[in-house]
């Protein structure tokens, strides 16, 4: 399966319902934005910290997309939050660490529009045997 397959599938699953768009994909990384308003918001005000875990699993799935050409999943991961994040766009990048044949371990980082760099993960994923 391609990876523009899978994303085909996507728009109609959580993906397109926190409103995550591909900006863009290559085997070395991933981009992916998000137009944060009100729905993303926790009742500090500040964007969820699940919404910004939901972005960097994402973008870190579909490079394993990308790369190993069908869906993994993720086994581990794990988040560092930095600094607030507020409403507007945010931008996460995902990065390949690490690859074995049935498992990859991926970086991401999630800025704002004015670069402040919000949060981190790391994340492992197994691709399921074809």
């Amino acid at each position: 399966m391609e990876w523009k397959e899978i994303m085909g599938k996507e728009e109609h699953s959580f993906w397109g319902l926190l409103g995550m768009e591909l900006i863009s994909v290559n085997k070395q990384m991933v981009e992916i934005g998000l137009n944060a308003d009100e729905r993303h918001l926790n009742s500090m005000g500040i964007v969820h910290g699940g919404v910004l875990s939901a972005m960097m699993d994402q973008s870190m799935g579909t490079l394993v997309a990308a790369v190993k050409g069908r869906l993994g999943v993720t086994t581990h991961l794990n988040v560092q939050f930095l600094s607030p994040m507020h409403k507007g766009i945010l931008k996460v990048s995902a990065f390949p660490l690490h690859e074995t044949y049935r498992t990859m371990t991926l970086r991401a980082e999630v800025r704002d529009a004015e670069g402040i760099l919000g949060c981190i993960s790391t994340a492992t994923f197994r691709v399921p045997k074809a």
